[in-house]
């Protein structure tokens, strides 16, 4: 144990949940008779385009199927709409999209800011034609008395009063299209990719279907679809139904002729199925650039120890060299599915990296390895491929989230016959992401998956946020960038690697909202000797250049953090007369995270490379999950040896590496490039976006300092319920004018409800009152640290203020349903950190550790 270990607060008082406080809108609406006039041929063009599908879909061999998703589009949101859509027979939820950037007109605008864009809802619902009239006969009936009266419980009209808030509001009404189904999923794309490298190969593709409430629906809707791709010379390969996550989809495979055919004219049967909400390529998790043999180096680790004890960390990724001198005897590889028969020696290169990242740290930093051995699943294999060392994927031959399902529940729960693979694992390491699935305000399934296992295991999912390796076009000619000076050229790349975010989202499954996002901090300490002709765009400590950009689902902060994922060089136009566009380089030399890799010599087993990016950093981050997991064990075992750490375990570590995390100078970097006249309010969200909650001192979530106090707090809270916790305030700190800072983290794991916007079930929050002690909010704006299951909030000042011996300062941490009712208690971690600047003579650890003694021996004895 340190000398001034982390401190638990005492036993929380339990209260009621504050209440908030709404915020109304000022979007103006047309009124009834102008929506009537808006809408009357929007109508009557989907009953005619609904009716010939119905002819179409007599007519086809696959017969007759009158059921199809309606698209109700508003401006702004209808609370419960799904609960008046159960009210009408031959209506079923589908689900709900949230929407922005909808430009407004003369009818729908902000009153306040009327060229201000809006955002709205689109509105799946499954319809028949009965239900359609009824829909519609609804609609006349309003148009003819708005005034109609929804409340009589006997009247036919009961239960539909959110139809007329919908009507109100309502832009648009279509029908789910065809180019919903392709035409941001990129399937074309990869297909055209696919049929250019091997034209005669038969195309494989995930079709994922609106999933259906009854077994039986869901079963006759795939008998559907399998027919049509029967119909194309296809055949299905698997499927996979996970209703905690609302996912049905199947694996199926087409001719390549048939394949060329779609492409060219998308509007065939299968694609034109009303059961199928979108098409998406297979296969597409692939590894980046491998490392040629003259650009691996020796290295000479010092001896240390072997691990001992259970895992806590799993990682899932390729097959690493487990016989590579700085990772033998400290991983624990299983491979059911036997990937390691399709592996040579020098194919294993990112299971290779990330493991010795997590294992060892970067190399550049000669870290102490972990004393816990780590577990290893394959999810990754070569592809077929003329050069070596081959590109690594997760195969084609299974469905992604069946695949990473399977293997997360082996590790649980077991597989077969078999016992749970490591049930002592806390932390899942993911490394990879899907650069087809960039994050666009619906959750993919893949982040469902991983929300739901985070409950279901107690387990946290470290997530790399993806990696934007396209040039960077600076817009103006080579010779002119060479004209820039250092911070000029800095400032010049930042904006337009920001004027080019919307292209540089995270990749799914990093939007989950349970899991750690981890972006990349363009740093790293290799030394390089000589860069050639590559360049280093940043002189000042900023996130890498190819680091993805957020907001998360419903503008969440995301990513969560960022951490050192090597410095990455561009190469530099070759002609003078070019434009000033630039390729990032992907040699595995200086600098660079410096890692174990394999060699294509026999016998080479302590070569070493270098390597960038997200993956990186998440790999550094589960290794500083796995210190913080054994540094609660030690305050948990010292303190409150009678209270189980598991139930609290993945958010109190989920709180930690968090709690650490501030924006430092590369806020008044960010501020001084992107500061506008007219994006003044806007820049902390601009500056959240590229690097979350800011870089995480480690040293910070471990122990603490005479001058720094951090406290944990942890529970489990239902809906409406609060706890209330009490820091007691040093009496020295008193009527004295010094920098102070206080930091309050608070993490949660949320249940998830799979078919609504809202996702998050379950919404904590933390407010404090008591003394002033640090007036001033800087960093993440408030509202955006509510949205996910992180609220991390820093407050510094130095103004004076009185503080007697009874002065606390109180944290509540409130709990209210969001999404769904909030069917079991939710686990929370809480800390609290209050610090002065070193050296100052004002003891505040050992002044709240004194005051809070008493109060956690009760706790403890009550325990007992």
């Amino acid at each position: 144990m340190p000398d001034r270990p982390l401190l638990l607060f005492p036993t929380p008082e339990t209260a009621d949940r504050s209440k908030g406080h709404g915020f109304p809108g000022r979007v103006h609406r047309p009124s009834v008779g102008r929506q009537g006039q808006r809408l009357a041929p929007v109508f009557r063009r989907l009953q005619t385009a609904f009716n010939d599908r119905r002819v179409e879909l007599q007519q086809s061999a696959a017969g007759a199927d009158p059921e199809q998703v309606l698209v109700i589009e508003t401006v702004g949101s209808v609370d419960n709409f799904a609960n008046a859509v159960k009210h009408i027979e031959g209506l079923e939820w589908m689900g709900e999209i949230e929407t922005d950037e909808i430009a407004p007109d003369g009818d729908f605008y902000n009153e306040a800011k009327p060229t201000k864009e809006l955002s709205g809802r689109l509105y799946m619902v499954m319809s028949n034609q009965r239900a359609l009239d009824e829909m519609l006969s609804l609609w006349q009936r309003y148009q003819d008395d708005p005034n109609l009266d929804f409340r009589d419980r006997h009247s036919e009209l009961w239960g539909l009063a959110k139809f007329r808030d919908v009507f109100l509001c309502l832009r648009d009404i279509r029908r789910w299209s065809v180019q919903d189904r392709i035409e941001e999923t990129g399937v074309l794309d990869a297909w055209r990719e696919d049929l250019e490298h091997d034209g005669n190969r038969a195309i494989r593709f995930e079709i994922e279907l609106w999933f259906r409430g009854a077994d039986n629906t869901r079963q006759e809707a795939q008998r559907q679809v399998q027919t049509l791709i029967e119909e194309l010379g296809g055949s299905m390969i698997g499927t996979c139904i996970i209703p905690d996550i609302a996912y049905h989809a199947l694996l199926a495979e087409i001719p390549a002729n048939t394949a060329q055919q779609i492409i060219d004219r998308p509007e065939v049967d299968l694609i034109k199925c009303d059961s199928v909400i979108f098409f998406r390529p297979v296969g597409q998790m692939v590894t980046g650039k491998a490392p040629i043999e003259a650009e691996l180096l020796d290295h000479e680790a010092e001896a240390a120890a072997l691990p001992a004890g259970d895992p806590v960390v799993a990682i899932l990724d390729g097959l690493p060299l487990a016989n590579h001198r700085l990772l033998q005897d400290r991983l624990i590889i299983d491979d059911p599915d036997d990937y390691t028969s399709a592996y040579t020696v020098v194919d294993r290169i990112h299971g290779t990296n990330i493991a010795s990242l997590v294992c060892r740290g970067d190399l550049n930093d000669n870290d102490s390895p972990l004393t816990r051995p780590v577990y290893v699943r394959p999810i990754m294999k070569p592809i077929q491929w003329i050069d070596s060392p081959r590109p690594e994927q997760v195969p084609d031959d299974a469905l992604v989230v069946d695949h990473i399902h399977r293997a997360v529940r082996r590790i649980f729960e077991g597989e077969g016959t078999a016992d749970p693979a490591a049930p002592t694992v806390r932390i899942i390491n993911f490394s990879i992401g899907d650069p087809y699935r960039q994050f666009s305000q619906v959750l993919s399934p893949l982040a469902r998956l991983l929300d739901w296992l985070s409950i279901k295991y107690g387990a946290l999912f470290v997530i790399s946020a993806g990696n934007h390796l396209d040039d960077i076009d600076m817009g103006i000619s080579k010779d002119e960038f060479d004209a820039l000076s250092e911070e000029e050229k800095e400032a010049l790349v930042v904006r337009t690697i920001y004027s080019d975010a919307r292209n540089r989202k995270i990749f799914s499954p990093a939007e989950s909202i349970n899991g750690l996002t981890v972006g990349a901090l363009h740093y790293d300490s290799a030394g390089v000797p000589h860069m050639g002709r590559a360049l280093n765009f940043f002189v000042s400590l900023l996130p890498s250049p190819v680091s993805a950009f957020g907001s998360g689902h419903r503008r969440a902060v995301k990513p969560d953090l960022i951490f050192s994922g090597g410095r990455v060089l561009h190469q530099e136009p070759f002609s003078q007369n070019a434009d000033a566009t630039f390729k990032t380089r992907q040699m595995r030399v200086a600098p660079g995270n410096k890692v174990a890799s394999p060699s294509g010599i026999a016998g080479e087993l302590g070569k070493v490379a270098f390597c960038c990016g997200t993956s990186n950093a998440a790999a550094l981050i589960s290794r500083l999950s796995a210190v913080c997991h054994d540094t609660l064990q030690d305050v948990f075992e010292e303190q409150a040896p009678d209270i189980s750490l598991r139930p609290y375990l993945a958010p109190l570590l989920k709180t930690m590496v968090i709690h650490g995390c501030s924006w430092g100078g590369i806020e008044d970097r960010l501020r001084e490039i992107l500061q506008t006249a007219d994006n003044g309010r806007q820049i902390k969200s601009l500056i959240s976006r590229w690097l979350g909650y800011g870089v995480p001192d480690t040293d910070r979530v471990m122990d603490c300092t005479e001058q720094r106090a951090t406290l944990l707090g942890f529970g489990h809270l239902e809906d409406e319920e609060a706890h209330i916790f009490t820091l007691p305030l040093p009496t020295s700190l008193g009527a004295r004018r010094e920098w102070r800072r206080l930091t309050a983290t608070l993490a949660w794991m949320s249940p998830v409800a799979a078919s609504t916007q809202k996702y998050r079930a379950a919404g904590l929050w933390f407010e404090l009152d008591g003394s002033p002690i640090a007036a001033g909010r800087s960093e993440v704006d408030t509202r955006a640290s509510r949205r996910g299951t992180v609220q991390h909030e820093v407050f510094e000042g130095d103004r004076a203020v009185a503080i007697s011996e009874d002065s606390t300062l109180t944290i509540k941490v409130n709990c209210r349903k969001d999404a769904a009712k909030i069917q079991f208690p939710v686990p929370y971690g809480l800390a609290v950190t209050l610090e002065v600047a070193e050296g100052i003579d004002i003891a505040i650890y050992e002044e709240i550790r004194m005051r809070i003694a008493p109060a956690v021996g009760i706790r403890a004895r009550e325990q007992r």
